[in-house]
């Protein structure tokens, strides 16, 4: 049965030492529980310890006809390399393999058991005889360093179990701690609100879960609110770290805020406009270590929408692994302001893994997309070490400035100094990548491509076998339309 909503008040987190060298957590009782696989995880010839399977939805197919099929999660502790034993409970395996692919994890089979190693801090997928849908997720997240303990009235604490807590508006100076083990159903609403941390390794989801079938009150929403899994707007010193989120709207939304950082976090989506991370007029974000699997864009860096004003600026996202099943894994600058016009500036992407993309529109497409709208000037960009897989339908980049009618009331100002450094393709399936501004008096201008290499080859403007009357974007599958200044490739290394 579906516990009641309660708060258990704690005391102020504490450094503690764990001694096990592996740490699984208990599964609560509820309809996320997978019948797909069974996970033992353990060190060296240590006892193998069982890691529960989660199972949640995720978009197959999403066009005129909708498609949803179970993928599958676990996570667990540790501080070493470890041997996770995954065993099929449905089919036998006839081939397997790990993505990231750059991490070169090699799985061995035996009929329907599987073994692999793997790192602390490392997020993977694993995929039986090539089935991208009904795969397993493994989360092998670094030991907490610090723990909750008892008697502080600024911790909201939950523990292990299933919580459903509707929407929850969370004071400024309070953590909340979602353990190990928990699945916490509900949202959480952070509005003008100042040094406030969400962290744990259990799961916050917006579906009911409990086992009984019975329909919760769905909570009742402010007119014109938004209805987000974790809602950050007006606030100030804000930490999100090591939970998962199954969500049907945004994973995560910052809206006018600053100092908000997003570390160790992992999410699902598989309805529409369920995007992962989306941030306005913002500044100073740091996302750093995440796995986001999602039915809309996995990270959207915009300006003004809705009732956020001001410019976006100072957005840093390194270290992350993208699945975008629908639209973009990276969207920058769709929507903005006309009357006031926004700046969107300072963002960088490092180390980043895109797993997949698979979007249909024309207009939705890149793996990497720059959509200056809304009379938005985007400039300073960059995107380094970035690995983009085989896609199964998509662009690796979309760069222009535009008027989408749907969504906007004017074109954008420009795209500027856009940086591009070491980004390496390796699949078959993208399609015709796209360089365009809208007229003379909006363009594109200083991009560079340094270090492009699509299936083993450098893209560069002196590479040998280039007739002299090709663009070297001809050469990488990239039309290079008009409007467009000051666009370098080249080889440093």
């Amino acid at each position: 049965m579906l516990k009641p909503f309660s708060l258990l008040i704690i005391s102020v987190i504490c450094v503690v030492h764990v001694n096990a060298t592996v740490i699984t957590f208990p599964q609560p009782n509820s309809t996320l529980t997978s019948q797909a696989y069974d996970v033992q995880v353990r060190e060296g010839n240590e006892k193998w310890q069982s890691s529960p399977v989660y199972q949640t939805d995720v978009a197959a197919k999403f066009d005129a006809q909708q498609l949803f099929k179970k993928t599958n999660f676990t996570y667990f502790d540790c501080d070493g390399v470890v041997t996770v034993r995954v065993k099929l409970l449905n089919h036998k395996a006839i081939s397997a393999r790990v993505r990231p692919a750059s991490l070169g994890i090699i799985p061995r089979i035996n009929g329907n058991l599987i073994e692999l190693n793997i790192k602390p801090g490392q997020y993977i997928s694993l995929e039986v005889n090539n089935d991208i849908f009904e795969n397993l997720q493994i989360f092998a997240n670094e030991p907490e360093k610090k723990r909750p303990a008892k008697d502080d009235a600024n911790l909201i604490y939950f523990g292990p179990g299933v919580h459903n807590i509707g929407r929850l508006k969370v004071a400024s100076n309070k953590t909340v701690y979602i353990a190990g083990g928990a699945v916490v159903q509900g949202s959480l609403i952070l509005d003008h609100v100042n040094d406030v941390s969400i962290c744990g390794r259990g799961i916050l989801t917006q579906f009911p879960v409990q086992i009984d079938n019975s329909s919760p009150t769905a909570p009742i929403l402010p007119k014109n609110s938004r209805d987000d899994q974790l809602l950050i707007q007006n606030c100030r010193n804000i930490n999100v770290s090591g939970i998962i989120e199954l969500h049907k709207n945004y994973a995560v939304l910052s809206g006018e805020s600053s100092h908000v950082s997003i570390t160790d976090f992992k999410a699902f989506s598989s309805t529409g406009n369920a995007d992962g991370i989306d941030i306005f007029c913002s500044s100073d974000i740091t996302i750093d270590h995440i796995f986001m699997r999602n039915s809309d864009d996995c990270i959207a860096i915009y300006g003004h929408r809705w009732g956020y004003y001001g410019n976006t600026e100072k957005i840093s996202v390194s270290n992350t692994t993208l699945w975008a099943d629908v639209a973009h894994p990276v969207l920058i600058g769709t929507h903005g302001d006309s009357d006031r016009p926004d700046t969107l500036q300072q963002i960088s992407f490092r180390n980043t893994t895109v797993l997949d993309q698979h979007e249909n529109q024309l207009d939705y497409q890149g793996c990497i997309a720059l959509n200056a709208g809304d009379s938005n000037l985007l400039r300073d960009i960059r995107f380094e070490n970035i690995e983009i897989e085989d896609i199964r339908k998509g662009q690796l980049f979309n760069l222009r400035v535009m008027y989408n009618r749907k969504y906007n009331t004017s074109a954008g100002r420009a795209i500027e100094r856009v940086l591009f450094r070491n980004i390496n393709y390796t699949g078959t399936n993208a399609g015709m990548s796209l360089i365009a501004g809208y007229d003379d008096q909006h363009q594109i201008s200083d991009v560079t491509f340094e270090n492009l290499k699509i299936n083993g080859t450098y893209i560069f403007d002196s590479m040998p076998g280039k007739p002299g009357f090709y663009k070297t974007g001809d050469m990488a599958n990239i039309f290079i339309g008009e409007h467009v200044n000051g666009i370098k490739f080249l080889k440093t290394e």
